[in-house]
């Protein structure tokens, strides 16, 4: 039996208290919250933080999301396992991992060369993970289309580009808004050429960067 390491069970309290009582119930994205170490992927000063249910400094004015919301918005979702997904704003790499954990291919793009870098290193056991340091606004055309997209920083619309490199079915994941409490979280499904969406909840992300 693999060895539990010390952060084990705050991992699963986390997973108990913050994500499945408030009313995650996806299996899979319950099993990869408590695989990945969310200590792994946050700043040293910060380790003794890495299970509370608020998000964390990572530097460059970037954050890491709450455990809480990095689970909602991978069970909005709807992985099946078979999946190529789309995330821009790879960040520390934490909502990278969680995808990997259960998608079948992720491309994430990064705008900030310092988190790409730092990320591409914490991420290189990933096989199927690929990075990208380049403008998210724009998506990744050459690996289009795309089954999921989720954002992990706040556009004030939705980014054209991205709707056009959603998959005929697809679902897009992502905060919308100006700075500050009045971003909504929302759900995208393209049906016909078409988008239709659903708001999640209120939600405070950093603005998606532009180059």
């Amino acid at each position: 039996m693999k060895k539990k390491d010390k952060y084990s069970n705050p991992r699963y309290e986390m997973v108990k208290n913050q994500i499945a009582a408030r009313g995650v119930t996806d299996k899979k994205v319950l099993d990869a919250m408590r695989k990945v170490p969310r200590e792994k992927y946050i700043s040293g000063g910060f380790f003794t933080s890495a299970y509370e249910d608020r998000p964390l400094s990572i530097g460059h004015g970037q954050t890491i999301s709450q455990p809480y919301i990095v689970a909602l918005m991978t069970e909005c979702l709807q992985l099946s396992g078979s999946e190529k997904v789309l995330e821009v704003g790879t960040g520390s790499g934490y909502q990278t991992a969680i995808l990997a954990e259960i998608a079948d291919m992720v491309y994430s793009i990064e705008i900030i060369k310092p988190l790409y870098q730092k990320a591409k290193k914490i991420l290189s056991e990933y096989k199927n993970i690929i990075l990208a340091n380049r403008d998210g606004y724009s998506g990744w055309e050459k690996h289009s289309p795309y089954d999921r997209i989720i954002l992990t920083a706040a556009p004030e619309d939705i980014p054209g580009p991205l709707i056009e490199q959603l998959k005929e079915g697809g679902i897009m994941v992502l905060p919308s808004g100006p700075s500050g409490w009045s971003q909504d979280l929302l759900k995208v499904k393209k049906i016909k050429g078409r988008i239709r969406t659903q708001k999640i909840c209120d939600v405070a992300f950093v603005p998606l960067v532009r180059r």
